[in-house]
């Protein structure tokens, strides 16, 4: 049979385990896992060494700020790369610069240099990078499998990439521990096999269809998610909500001032929500949600909300630990519904430019929040900061609930696939 995009399939449909006899399925979700564990070993280096070195939040704001801009500013051109140049290509082209900004932090720490500007200089080029890996590696995934092995594909390279998220976090803050310079050397070469992995990938992954460039082709990604409640409201509740309750960038202030647990415990805590959303997405990549998928979106964002107050309000390590894994648990509920619904909604042609979009969300409550945690934290303490964020998320799923009713419809059940594939190609 064939898949989607016109390559062979050789997954048998039925079993998670099945997409592993994808011998290029494959082969991308390991340059996911080599690709994410190393932004992980480099975004717990980073953020520790400047906590340690400046000793103020708001320092910890600007990490995110800085990777967001890229993303943001770079909307246009990652969108129409992916659906112009070979994805596989785009991919490993961006592990390899990737590769590079570690090389440079890897040098320059191992000489003595801690100057914040090369901090935030190699964070901005490697979130470049990554902006256009990640709208290459979305609009990727649908060519390498069948539509109705779509959802478990989805699942299991959340679940790659969050394995990466429990492992690579304790690592990098157990390098800290014994040398400054040593997570950066791991995630060089982390990267340089997530390139070669990359290059490995034999399916064509370059769309066919031949466009000119022009205004309304570059924007059409945005267009298409703008005429769309469903896609629309899915993606922007995750972004205020996540934007909200992030508290990411308050972690290095918990481990070393409220905990107490030192870089390695900052690792810990990293991995922690990471932890619950593997354990959440193997169980989707066996039994993905069905028809009241919306519904289930909207109740772990109001969970989400709860346990980031909860988290707020601990002073006991295996108590906050334990509620992150929860929370992680939480959030994955809420990514599997919005990315599953945005790739079985998007052809083909246009998958690249609407990835980009959903990145630039995706970014956005990331990476703004944690500007939002550091500016907060700045002003009102972290532990008012992170409540106030935890608060903001549950009022935003509410809202978000009044705003977007059909949030509450989505299914994505078999046949719930098939009508939103369906309506994807013909138009809003």
């Amino acid at each position: 049979m064939k898949a989607r995009g016109g390559m062979s399939d050789t997954t048998t449909r039925g079993s998670a385990w099945s997409l592993f006899a994808n011998r290029d399925f494959t082969l991308l979700l390991a340059a996911r896992f080599c690709s994410m564990s190393a932004q992980q070993i480099l975004s717990v280096a980073v953020s520790w060494q400047i906590y340690v070195l400046t000793g103020r939040a708001l320092d910890l704001g600007w990490i995110g700020l800085v990777q967001f801009v890229p993303a943001f500013l770079l909307l246009p051109l990652t969108g129409e790369v992916a659906d112009r140049v070979d994805r596989r290509r785009v991919i490993a082209m961006c592990s390899a610069i990737g590769a590079a900004a570690a090389t440079v932090l890897f040098g320059a720490v191992a000489l003595g240099g801690h100057a914040l500007w090369l901090y935030y200089g190699a964070m901005l080029v490697f979130a470049t990078s990554r902006s256009f890996a990640f709208t290459a590696q979305q609009a990727l995934t649908p060519m390498l499998v069948a539509r109705d092995d779509l959802g478990r594909a989805i699942a299991w390279g959340s679940s790659v990439n969050n394995i990466a998220m429990i492992g690579a976090p304790a690592l990098g803050g157990l390098l800290l521990s014994v040398r400054d310079s040593a997570g950066y050397l791991v995630a060089l070469v982390l990267l340089a096999i997530a390139t070669l992995t990359s290059l490995l990938i034999r399916t064509r992954t370059r769309p066919t269809e031949r466009r000119g460039v022009n205004f309304a082709e570059v924007f059409a990604g945005v267009r298409f998610v703008a005429e769309r409640p469903a896609i629309l409201g899915a993606i922007s509740i995750d972004l205020f909500a996540v934007l909200m309750g992030d508290v990411t960038a308050l972690l290095p202030i918990y481990a070393k001032d409220i905990l107490g647990v030192g870089a390695l415990g900052l690792g810990l805590l990293r991995s922690a929500p990471s932890l619950g959303a593997v354990i959440a997405a193997l169980a989707l990549a066996q039994w993905p949600l069905g028809r009241r998928s919306g519904q289930v979106m909207l109740g772990s964002l109001l969970g989400y909300g709860a346990l980031t107050v909860l988290f707020a309000l601990s002073h006991v390590f295996v108590l906050s630990f334990i509620i992150l894994v929860v929370l992680g648990t939480a959030d994955m509920l809420s990514v599997f519904v919005r990315t599953t619904l945005v790739q079985t909604a998007t052809p083909d042609r246009m998958r690249g430019r609407v990835s980009a979009v959903n990145a630039v969300f995706i970014n956005s409550s990331n990476q703004l929040g944690q500007l939002e945690s550091g500016v907060a934290a700045a002003c009102f303490g972290p532990v008012s900061a992170a409540v106030i964020g935890g608060v903001g998320a549950v009022l935003v799923a509410l809202i978000w609930r009044r705003l977007f009713p059909v949030l509450t419809l989505i299914d994505l059940s078999p046949a719930g696939l098939r009508q939103l594939a369906e309506a994807g190609a013909n138009g809003p």
